[in-house]
């Protein structure tokens, strides 16, 4: 009777886990979406919306719900926002954007925020910067400085709020730098700043002080040589094989273009900067020109970005593309783990391959493993 009385009661215990199991499956994944809906950063919003609508489809599961919410740019409404969702049973959400938006989140407990913000520095305990940040871009470097062999590297880095983080993540990337700069903005300032980095007085006077030389020599030539000395702007190498520029737009431009004036070419040394998500004014630039830099998948988003365009007729912003994986990087996670532990889900090491690359989770962080381009001859070029 015991005996009879055991198995009865294991096959109740198995009919249960299957079914409990079961059950856990087909329950609704509840993701919450924090975006400006109003306001000046609308149309990012709604963006992010569609593309968040875009990837349901393409995952195609009736499993997964979202409730998107606006945050504005304002933290006490993002704070409102999320508070309102959680207590409707919502325990990880996408967004929000914006860094200043993530003040008040640590407020919410048992709940986990997937931030679009790039930023790793001073984050609430409960948000995971998902956005492409300092270190993946340096790590990529790395493997490119390490390819091409350079020796001698230097870091120029704006004096500006993101400073410290590329501070940080110089240190864990563990690449090899010669030496780093921190940078004045302003153009004069700027200037200054490079033609000291480059030795540029030293140089330009080693070009006067041959010039003289051979002015003052017998040599049978020399007129010859004058013409092609006046032609020069320096006489001397600096020392440095490459230099990597922590900046963007306008304000990269202008550092590289104090260094060509300081007869620093791209031509002869190795000119590399963050990602640039494929500028194109960029492309138009053939004096700054080859240029590198790491990035996602350029083919992934042209076709991301021609699929938006065709389903919803308007352009996407580049954070659409994030959200997009960022949906598929939870669904896929939500068939290998358990999503009452919440606080635990993204400690786990797993690897997860979007349309920006391959995301690395671990200990609750984020890496890209990103792309490499360069821009040459006025086209972008993949390197690995």
């Amino acid at each position: 009777m015991k005996k009879i009385f055991r198995i009865i009661f294991t096959l109740i215990i198995i009919y249960l886990t299957n079914n409990s199991f079961a059950f856990s499956q087909n329950e609704k994944i509840k993701i919450g979406l924090l975006a400006p809906l109003s306001g000046e950063y609308k149309e990012l919003g709604q963006s992010i919306i569609k593309s968040t609508r875009m990837a349901l489809s393409d995952i195609g599961t009736d499993n997964i719900e979202i409730y998107p919410m606006d945050t504005g740019i304002d933290p006490n409404q993002t704070l409102q926002s999320a508070t309102k969702l959680k207590n409707e049973g919502i325990k990880i959400f996408i967004g929000p954007i914006f860094f200043k938006s993530l003040m008040y989140l640590d407020e919410i407990q048992d709940v986990i925020f997937l931030s679009l913000t790039n930023k790793t520095n001073d984050l609430p305990k409960n948000v995971i910067s998902s956005g492409v940040n300092s270190l993946s871009q340096l790590n990529a470097i790395k493997d490119f400085l390490e390819l091409s062999e350079v020796k001698k590297t230097i870091f120029l880095t704006p004096d500006l709020d993101y400073k410290n983080e590329i501070k940080k993540a110089i240190k864990q990337s563990k690449i090899k730098i010669f030496k780093q700069y921190t940078y004045e903005t302003e153009p004069t300032k700027l200037t200054k700043q490079i033609e000291k980095i480059t030795n540029y007085d030293v140089r330009k006077q080693n070009l006067a002080d041959e010039i003289l030389r051979v002015e003052n020599s017998d040599l049978v030539d020399k007129e010859e040589q004058i013409k092609k000395l006046e032609k020069r702007y320096t006489i001397g190498n600096v020392n440095f094989d490459s230099v990597i520029i922590s900046d963007f737009d306008e304000n990269l431009k202008s550092v590289i273009t104090s260094l060509i004036y300081t007869d620093v070419s791209p031509r002869n040394k190795l000119f590399i900067t963050l990602n640039q998500w494929f500028d194109e004014s960029l492309l138009l630039e053939e004096s700054i020109q080859p240029l590198y830099y790491p990035s996602i998948n350029k083919q992934n988003l042209e076709t991301f970005n021609k699929k938006f365009l065709d389903t919803y007729n308007s352009k996407p912003n580049h954070l659409s593309l994030l959200s997009y994986d960022l949906l598929g990087l939870i669904y896929y996670l939500s068939l290998k783990s358990d999503f009452s532990d919440i606080n635990n889900i993204f400690k786990k090491e797993n690897s997860f391959k979007g349309k920006i690359g391959i995301f690395d989770v671990k200990n609750n962080k984020i890496n890209h493993r990103l792309n490499f381009y360069k821009v040459d001859e006025g086209e972008i070029k993949k390197i690995f």
